[in-house]
């Protein structure tokens, strides 16, 4: 089976063509090295893609005969992604909900109050 087909069996892509553009952007590598859309996936065989942020790292158990449902995906492959991957795009999204870059216009409520905060203490 092709990769982009596969990946989007076991649902890591919406669509084939996201998965074929994803392969040519080079964010997906099969067993170390970057690889084309049209390259065949056979078990035992490592992928390591690269969304969100996040490279998840994957081991083909077997192909499936067409899109699986989202319970079923564990049976055609193994996730070995390490569990700091998920936690850096945590501090990541805290890290942006917290800072604003200067000049983006009037403070927020919560802004205003910590600034009002900051002079009653003076």
């Amino acid at each position: 089976m092709r990769i982009d087909k596969y990946l989007w069996c076991v649902r890591y892509y919406k669509t084939r063509s996201i998965a074929t553009q994803a392969c040519k952007k080079g964010q997906i590598k099969l067993n170390g090295s970057a690889t084309k859309p049209s390259r065949e996936v056979y078990p035992t065989d490592k992928i390591e893609l690269r969304k969100n942020q996040i490279t998840y790292q994957l081991t083909v158990n077997d192909i499936p005969p067409n899109r699986v449902g989202a319970k079923l995906v564990d049976i055609y492959r193994t996730d070995t992604t390490p569990k700091e991957a998920f936690e850096a795009q945590e501090l990541l999204k805290y890290s942006k909900d917290y800072y604003r870059k200067k000049g983006t216009g009037r403070p927020t409520k919560k802004d205003r109050r910590d600034i009002d905060d900051f002079y009653e203490e003076e």
